[in-house]
This record gives C-alpha cells, structure tokens and sequence, in this order.
C-alpha cells in the first residue's frame, strides 16, 4: 500500500438504505473503509420496515439447491451470491442483534416477535456507532462531468467522490417508499444494459361483472388449487390461497405464480389460470351430490349444502356459467374442479412487492462492478432476478451486498 493510501484509507459511497446498501456498508466499514452511505428518503430501511408489517418474513428453511431454484433463470447466479451468505448466515446474523427467529409452519422465517422496527434500529445505531456517515434526504441523480456523484437535497444539488461505489436503489415497486426506478436514466445514458422494470409477486386484473367485484372484492378464496401452464408448455398446479379483489385476483397463492402467468401475458396478450374449488372431492362425487333434489333451495344454498362451498365460490360459478348454472350439474361439477380466469394484465408497479427487471447480471462481473463502469457496483433489487415472497427476497438482498461489498474490497486491493 502506498503512503497516501495508509494517511487516508479509500472511501465508498453505498448509494440506497435498504438491505442491500446497508449490509454492504457494514462489510466495508469492517475491512477498514471509510463508508458514507446516502439515502433519497429521510431514514433507511423504509421497505424493510413495511415488509415489518407482515412479520418480517427474513428467509426461508427450504434446504440447497431447492433455496437456489426458487431464482428461477438466475439460480446459478444467485446461488453464487448465496455460496457466501446463505439463509442459515442471516439468521446467524440476526441473532447477533439478539433477534432469535423460528421456522414457520409454511417452512418460513420469521424473528420470535415479528417486528422489523427493533432490528432496523439496532443495525443503524451499529453502523453510525462503527463509523458509517448516513446521509439522508440525498436522491442520487447520475454523475457531474467531472466524474463526481451528484445527489439532490433539501439545500440543492450536492457533489460526492469516492474511490468507488455500490448502487443499492431498489426496483420499482413502493416507490413513496424510494425505490422509483429513477436510477435507471444515468446509468442508460453510460451504456448500461438494463432490461425493463416489471411488476413481480402480483396480482392480475380479471374483466369481473360490476355485481362480482362489488359484493366479493376482499373475499377470501381457501382451500383451491391453482392449475396453469408454464413457459415450456408444462402443466403445472400448486394448493394455496388467494384472494378475490375488485380488479382481479391477488394473494400469496398468485404472487407465486405470478412470473409465469406476467410473461404468459407478455407472450400471449393473456393468461389462463384455472381453480380447483373444491380440492377434497372428485368430478364424480360432486356430480353425485349436486344431483341430489334441491327440496325448493336456492341453487347457491344447493352448492354450500352439497359441495361446501362458501358465498364467493359459488358466486364465481355464477360469474362463469351465468345465472341458470343450476340447470346443468355436470358442467358445475367439471366448473368447480377446474374454473377458468382469464388474465388480462399484471398490477402497476407501485403497487406491487416487488419487481423483476434490473440491470442484467450480463452487465456485471463476478464481484458485481459493471464492465462499462469501473469501480461501480451493484446489488439488490435493481439487479435483474426475481424471486417468490417467502424469504428470498430478503435473502439475495443481503447476499448481494455482501458480493458487492467483497467485489469492492478486491477491486481497491488490487489498485
């Protein structure tokens, strides 16, 4: 190391205070860098802290390579970032903070008392109190000609240089919360290839009759099975829950299917989904049941009566064979083992948990700096893979920046 470099240690700018940017932050204040970490909103963590809200669902049990697959195209990829900070790591580190986690019965994970907000803080306070300068209120915008970063405040445009720096600016999704996508203009203009934001763990509009959406938006949908066909042409299925809302479909059921069922769209102008309603009894049995003498009952008290269902099941047999279902048994019992949605469109960005899209890993090295931008990194969400709720999300963010972080300490090392 020369003289200069031993009087003033190199310094990193982390641009984004979620996950991502502030586990980066904490592997590079450890190996002795100087970090400033620069947040658009007036506090990190803010995603983090709503993710909170559902217990903070930190990653899951599923064991390797089963946890890998769950990235879909980029398993290899991801599994690598996982190589160095897997699910058993995050609950380690968690522990760290005194946060205990348990497996879930879904198989998820989840701290003992379900909050983010006492995390969040404690990791904060660590970072300030190890050295990491946290400026807030600081939207990144690009670069000035001379190379500098250039970030908007509340007193007007601000200049930073580092001796290198890690993106962490989140996707599309929530963007009050400051992942808006806006990075995505500078780093074009520098010849970054960026495949396009799209909505990920979403719902889907369905063209609903005004009496259906209006009497069973919100309405829980439970025991089904989902059937569908994926992008190679194979029959898929998978049991869950889901929900009917005013413009369509949501719930954790569709948000796992939904990467499928979005390019499906992308392909087709339209998606196929159809529901099992009733997953404990056969076509047979039901046609046997709903045969049965009606004794002057209403066709829907028929169907709870006969075939369990509640009020929004059989409302969605009236929505797809009209209002004489009643006449024709076999085709509500065929109907109730395999009802037909069509899918129009996924839910906007801003609605959804997340996003697929991003800068592609083609664009970056192993250590994740960008071919056409030396001693630029990236990590988290605004990379291009997608993952299901149920941990993975949380858990590639974190093992992203540390893969950036150590890409960032070999890359300074060597200079």
């Amino acid at each position: 190391m020369s003289n200069r470099d031993a009087a003033a240690p190199r310094r990193v700018a982390v641009i984004g205070g979620g996950p991502a940017g502030l586990f980066a932050a904490e592997r590079l204040r450890a190996a002795g860098l100087e970090v400033d970490l620069y947040e658009a909103k007036g506090s990190p963590g803010r995603k983090f802290l709503i993710a909170g809200k559902g217990g903070l669902n930190l990653t899951h049990s599923d064991p390797r390579p089963l946890f890998d697959s769950r990235y879909r195209e980029q398993a290899t990829a991801v599994g690598r970032w996982l190589d160095g900070f897997d699910a058993q790591a995050l609950r380690d580190w968690a522990a760290g903070f005194g946060v205990e986690t348990y497996v879930g019965s879904s198989g998820r994970v989840f701290p003992v008392d379900r909050k983010a907000a006492p995390l969040l803080r404690g990791w904060v306070r660590r970072l300030k109190e190890q050295g990491v300068r946290l400026h807030v209120n600081h939207r990144w915008t690009g670069w000035s000609d001379d190379g500098a970063l250039c970030f908007e405040t509340e007193h007007g445009t601000v200049n930073a240089r580092a001796d290198a720096t890690v993106l962490a600016l989140g996707g599309g999704s929530w963007p009050q919360l400051g992942s808006d996508g806006a990075w995505m203009a500078p780093l074009q203009a520098r010849g970054v290839d960026i495949a396009p934001l799209q909505s990920a763990n979403c719902g889907f509009d369905i063209d609903w009759t005004p009496f259906f959406a209006q009497r069973n938006a919100g309405a829980p949908l439970k025991p089904l099975v989902a059937h569908w066909i994926d992008l190679q042409g194979q029959a898929k299925s998978l049991q869950g829950e889901c929900v009917a809302s005013e413009y369509g479909i949501e719930g954790s059921l569709i948000y796992a299917l939904s990467a499928d069922l979005r390019e499906t769209i992308n392909r087709d102008g339209h998606a196929m989904l159809w529901l099992d309603l009733v997953p404990g009894r056969d076509e047979a049995r039901l046609l046997a049941d709903l045969s049965r003498p009606r004794k002057g009952r209403s066709f829907g008290e028929h169907l709870r009566r006969q075939a369990g269902l509640d009020a929004v099941k059989a409302a969605l047999v009236f929505e797809t064979l009209g209002k004489d279902a009643g006449n024709d048994p076999a085709a509500v019992a065929a109907t109730l083992k395999r009802l037909p949605l069509r899918l129009l469109r996924p839910r906007p960005m801003a609605e959804v948990i997340s996003t697929a899209g991003g800068v592609r890993l083609q664009a970056l090295d192993d250590g994740l700096m960008l071919h056409d931008l030396p001693g630029v990194f990236c990590a988290g969400e605004m990379l291009d893979w997608e993952a299901p709720t149920g941990g993975y999300l949380l858990t590639a963010c974190y093992a992203s920046g540390l893969r950036a972080a150590e890409g960032v300490i070999g890359w300074l090392a060597a200079r």
